[in-house]
């Protein structure tokens, strides 16, 4: 019997799609090109018209994770307006809902090993990202006294670290990740005892 080929639809976007599935089932370095190729349903050589190789594959991979994310991103950040305050924790609860819901996205994002500098267009897309979270930060600075105001591409970066640091830990389900709070909780908790050393948020008597 000859093997099926790939006869309908997009082929670039199903071998992206296999990929996703594929990454979330075994991580970006976890699998071949040709399971990619046999998950959508073409033989290996095919995938080379759309692909130089895996690295390229998950690049597409995380550049669309990357303007699913500046979209929610953006999204959050305008919902909060015209708090600085709701925007800035609304940026960091988005972080945490996407993990969650495109967790191979996520994966082939920041887990991958690629340098955000792989291609020009990942590089792009990664500042995009990023600078929604920057320019909250830069407008919740602005209720700082200048003189101990942190730049706020630093206040940023604490913001991902942490919420990267809960995903990782307790939002995916790995092992030994058992905490008795929700991932959710717990980078609420954390962004407000960081705001609050800031002096953004009340002291709690």
């Amino acid at each position: 019997m000859p093997k099926r080929g790939y006869h309908h639809g997009n082929l670039r976007q199903a071998l992206v799609d296999a990929a996703l599935a594929l990454i979330e089932a075994k991580g970006p370095t976890g699998f071949t090109l040709s399971e990619a190729a046999k998950q959508a349903g073409v033989t290996p050589a095919a995938v080379y018209r759309h692909f130089e190789g895996r690295e390229d594959l998950i690049i597409e991979c995380a550049l669309q994770g990357h303007a699913i994310f500046g979209d929610l991103m953006e999204y959050a950040f305008e919902s909060g307006q015209p708090s600085a305050l709701a925007a800035f924790e609304a940026t960091g609860r988005a972080y945490l809902a996407f993990a969650r819901k495109y967790p191979g996205h996520y994966m082939a994002m920041f887990e991958s090993g690629l340098s955000r500098h792989a291609t020009p267009e990942l590089s792009r897309a990664v500042n995009r990202s990023r600078g929604v979270l920057e320019r909250a930060a830069e407008d919740l600075s602005q209720h700082i006294p200048e003189g101990r105001r942190p730049p706020a591409a630093m206040v940023s970066s604490h913001i991902w670290a942490m919420s990267h640091g809960v995903v990782e830990l307790f939002a995916r389900g790995k092992p030994g990740a058992n905490t008795p709070f929700p991932p959710e909780d717990l980078l609420e908790a954390g962004i407000g005892v960081y705001l609050r050393g800031l002096g953004l948020v009340p002291a709690e008597t």
